[in-house]
């Protein structure tokens, strides 16, 4: 039986490709030693998966930022601004992903991948897009692996699937450009086939609705496709969700395999079984790409045996139900984790010989050593009287609908928060400031014991007076502490919350360079002391402007955790919301009256199919109200979101009910806005107008056109000025010369 996984996380167990990374960025480091460390990733990844028995070692998976933006080198997909070469170098790349500062070119668009936090650059197709072969480097790590002896399986995203995500500029249908980017497919496969005897093709579109345009044009492209690949097979691979309508679809594409992710769309085994082509392979996406527990061996089995019935040996592959970028990468280097928990756990490396483990008992009846073994830890897991917490269930029940709204309507609200006497157009900032050297040296040292408690509270003292200061001196109107004492703004609540535990080394990349380290949920959550109110008391001490409270909301901290799967996500995040409601409360009682609660992942959240939306959204609505909903009318309730596409949900993003929304809008150019044309937006708004995630400063120009294009979305009267999220990733000089510049950008706004 075959085993394969979809893709593997490629920052290394240690983060090597982000130290690398950022040398490179800084100047520190040659493009040469770059190019050493991904080249000594990419073969101890190949080794790991050969070393668990897997087939096939993925190839193409490997990408410098994002593997979106890799096939839009690839095709040759590459906006004028940035020029028209022969070739795709490694300097062009990474001004795509992160801008031109010297030449003040901005980057491209980054968003979401379906409901991951892995960000993707968004590809930009125009009338003057010229699809050609820019870059060999899929074809090159293929050739690469052969050479080094493994059995390579390269990844592409599929056509289709590319399309569907990619923007049109100035309105442009990218369809217009199909066929040219077919033929560049076509090269790609041809050379590839030389190389490989199977091609994946990622196609997890299938599992939303598509356009019209999609599905006109899936079969005849796949037809050239699979005529493309000569004596090798196409796999089309999907994930996320089910197929539904568009099954028929991807059993008749013509592909040697179709790929289902059985952890999220089981649904469909019986219908697929009935109507599979007998020239088709099967592969079941058996192991969870997406989480850390280990796979309940009795239960998959019970899905594979049947299956092995059906189709045997030779038309049934075993794999992972999507990519392992959405996963840790080695569990063994988790020596302090609690051991209890950590045998409840599993990483990429160990999903990877999961994988032939159910190969080997599929295909036999009765158990053998491992599968007691892992039955002896899912029940340790289930019997655990850590998991459970009766106080927490009983209060959850306790809920009440009055707990759900705030007491009065927005603008009674926004009558009783005229003692802020805020100007037109206030600018603030969304919470955090650079997280300096310093700033990490001292945390590892108070972590290590080197410096004690005292010593380390004044030192964070120091570093919040310092930040407070500053935004009064350059001219901020609401500010905020900095959170220098934060190493993550969801791992930092994590921390001081029941339920939660924590790796050391359980990183999974979110964009480029930029690393997560997720908490678990384990158990049940609850709040036991106030987390972040001394060191806002403290930071509003040292200044009369008003100061932001700043705090990560439920859903927000549900996406961004590994969370339990043995109960809802709608019961986790109410959990969730009532520990941080506790927090808000304790907030103002300690007269702090501005108050962030942060939805980033609001959107992300969202399940992948249409129909399932709505009861998201309510339940996750419900949570945010349950979370800022008990305090006086008097106080004010921020939220900011992250590349959130909003035409779908504002009508719920309006039911949040928070007195001020910021969002990420400066890289779509205020496009995000457009939802605001049809629907009057009742609150107020901050649409970002500096991209934090680009080195470039933003000249007081560029924000002035920025802020005249949100007042014709949103009334003046209730518009903020603020970047596109926090600033922690950026370095001093260029905070300090954006914000000055937005300040700017800001008094000639209101002057006008």
């Amino acid at each position: 039986m075959e085993t394969h996984i979809l893709g593997f996380p490629r920052i290394g167990a240690r983060r090597e490709l982000k130290r690398a990374l950022e040398s490179y960025w800084k100047g520190k480091s040659s493009e040469l030693e770059l190019q050493q460390t991904a080249a000594q990733l990419r073969k101890t990844h190949w080794q790991i998966q050969q070393s668990a028995g897997l087939s096939f070692v993925s190839t193409g998976d490997f990408s410098y930022y994002d593997q979106m933006l890799d096939m839009s080198a690839a095709l040759g997909v590459i906006p004028e601004r940035f020029g028209q070469a022969e070739e795709i170098d490694l300097a062009t790349y990474f001004k795509l992903a992160r801008g031109d500062a010297q030449a003040n070119v901005p980057a491209m668009e980054m968003t979401k991948w379906f409901n991951t936090n892995y960000h993707y650059i968004v590809p930009e197709i125009s009338p003057m897009t010229s699809p050609r072969l820019l870059s060999r480097k899929i074809i090159e790590e293929t050739a690469e692996a052969v050479e080094l002896g493994f059995t390579p399986k390269p990844v592409l995203i599929g056509p289709i699937t590319y399309l569907e995500l990619s923007k049109g500029r100035n309105g442009f249908n990218c369809w217009e450009k199909l066929p040219e980017l077919v033929a560049v497919y076509t090269d790609l496969i041809k050379e590839l086939s030389a190389l490989c005897e199977w091609i994946q093709l990622d196609e997890p579109i299938l599992c939303r609705e598509l356009s019209a345009q999609a599905a006109a044009n899936f079969t005849p492209v796949y037809a050239r496709l699979n005529a493309a690949a000569n004596s090798s097979k196409l796999l089309l691979t999907t994930y996320f969700d089910t197929l539904d309508d568009n099954l028929d679809l991807a059993l008749n594409s013509g592909c040697g395999g179709l790929h289902l992710d059985l952890v999220r769309g089981n649904k469909q085994l019986e219908s697929l079984l009935a109507k599979l082509p007998e020239s088709m392979i099967f592969s079941a996406g058996i192991v969870e790409g997406r989480n850390i527990w280990k796979t309940d061996y009795t239960a998959a089995l019970s899905r594979l045996r049947p299956l092995y019935a059906a189709l045997g040996s030779e038309r049934l592959w075993l794999g992972s139900s999507c990519s392992l970028l959405h996963a840790p990468v080695d569990l063994t280097n988790e020596t302090d984790l609690d051991p209890e928990i950590r045998s409840w756990l599993a990483f990429a490396v160990q999903k990877c010989t999961e994988i032939t483990d159910l190969a080997t008992a599929t295909t036999v009846n009765g158990d053998n050593p491992v599968i007691i073994k892992n039955r002896e830890a899912i029940t340790s897991r289930r019997k655990s009287t850590r998991v459970n917490n009766p106080e927490v269930q009983q209060r959850l029940g306790s809920i009440t609908p009055e707990m759900l709204k705030r007491a009065s309507p927005y603008p009674e609200r926004k009558t009783a928060q005229s003692w802020l006497k805020l100007p037109l157009l206030p600018t603030t900032t969304i919470g955090s400031f650079p997280q300096t050297g310093e700033i990490r040296r001292n945390r590892l040292a108070y972590k290590k014991g080197e410096i004690n408690t005292e010593e380390y509270t004044g030192f964070l003292k120091d570093e919040i007076k310092h930040v407070v200061t500053l935004q009064e001196e350059l001219g901020l109107d609401v500010l905020v502490h900095g959170e220098s004492e934060r190493n993550d703004m969801v791992e930092y609540f994590g921390q001081q919350l029941s339920g939660f535990c924590f790796t050391a080394n359980g990183w999974v990349q979110s964009y480029g360079s930029r690393c997560v380290k997720p908490p678990v949920i384990f158990g049940d959550i609850s709040r036991p002391q106030a987390m972040t109110v001394e060191w806002i008391k403290y930071a509003q001490s040292v200044t009369d402007k008003p100061l932001k409270g700043m705090l990560t909301g439920p859903v927000t901290i549900l996406c961004w955790s590994f969370v339990r799967d043995d109960i809802t996500r709608k019961e986790v995040s109410s959990q969730i919301a009532l520990a941080i409601r506790d927090e808000v409360q304790d907030l103002e009682k300690a007269g702090i009256h501005i108050i962030q609660i942060d939805e980033a992942a609001l959107s992300e959240g969202m399940p992948v199919k249409q129909r399932d939306r709505t009861s998201y959204l309510e339940w996750a609505v419900e949570s945010f109200r349950l979370a800022t909903t008990g305090v006086a009318d008097s106080t004010q309730i921020h939220t900011h979101m992250c590349y959130s596409e909003f035409n779908d949900i504002i009508e719920s993003i309006a039911d949040m009910d928070a007195d001020v929304i910021s969002i990420e809008s400066s890289r779509s150019r205020m496009e995000l806005l457009n939802c605001f044309k049809d629907f009057k937006y009742p609150n107020e708004i901050g649409p970002g107008v500096w991209d934090i995630h680009s080195p470039r400063v933003p000249s007081v120009d560029e924000i002035v056109e920025l802020l005249e294009k949100a007042c014709t979305y949103i009334p003046k009267e209730r518009l903020w000025v603020n970047p596109d999220c926090g600033l922690k990733t950026r370095d001093w000089e260029e905070t300090i010369a954006s914000i000055k510049n937005m300040v700017e950008a800001a008094q000639i706004m209101r002057n006008k």
